[in-house]
C-alpha cells in the first residue's frame, strides 16, 4: 500500500470520525464544547504539520497536508473566537477585558 493511499485512508476514517462526533452533539451543547474541538483540531494541525514534514517531493501530499492544515488552523482560529465571544456575554459592562 503506497504513501498516498495510507494518507487518504487516514483522511477519510478522520473525517467521518469527526463528521460522527458532531452528529452527536445537540446544538445547545455545540458552543460550549469548541474548546474540545480546538484540542481535536491541534492535533489535526500536528499531523497535518508531520503529512507535509514526510511527504518529500509527493506533490500530492504535500496538496493534502496544507489543505488540512488551512482547514485545521481555520478551525482553531474560528473556535477561540466564537469561544471569547461567549464568555464575553457573561461579563459586565464595566469589566475590563
Amino acid at each position: 500500500m503506497s504513501l498516498l493511499t495510507q494518507s487518504l485512508w487516514v483522511l477519510l476514517l478522520g473525517s467521518l470520525l469527526g463528521l460522527e462526533l458532531i452528529g452527536k452533539v445537540p446544538p445547545t451543547l455545540h458552543t460550549p464544547l469548541m474548546s474540545g474541538a480546538n484540542a481535536i483540531s491541534g492535533i489535526t494541525v500536528l499531523a497535518s504539520l508531520t503529512l507535509i514534514q514526510q511527504a518529500g517531493d509527493n506533490t500530492a501530499l504535500l496538496v493534502i497536508g496544507a489543505l488540512s492544515l488551512g482547514f485545521a488552523l481555520y478551525n482553531v482560529i474560528g473556535g477561540f473566537l466564537v469561544t471569547d465571544r461567549m464568555l464575553a456575554m457573561f461579563r459586565r459592562k464595566g469589566d475590563a477585558r
